[in-house]
């Protein structure tokens, strides 16, 4: 599985409370799933986001797969 652009996501506590973010910015990789998950294009994001890079988008995926594929997932409360 490639893991290009993850350097792109951060994880700071500082952050959105920890939260992993794009780039250290107030924007969460969970707020790009959801507005993907919604029916979001990759250009919609783009124009309405304009802080965003289409790197930023693919390093969310990538992300979220990578995470997908771990070992083990503990069921959501």
């Amino acid at each position: 599985m490639k893991t290009k652009n993850l350097d792109r996501i951060t994880i700071d506590p500082n952050v959105m409370h920890g939260k992993p973010s794009i780039r250290n910015m107030r924007f969460t990789v969970s707020q790009m799933l959801e507005l993907l998950a919604g029916g979001m294009s990759f250009q919609e994001i783009l124009d309405d986001y304009p802080f965003i890079e289409m790197e930023d988008i693919q390093a969310c995926l990538n992300f979220a797969a990578k995470i997908a594929s771990t070992k083990q997932i503990l069921p959501i409360a």
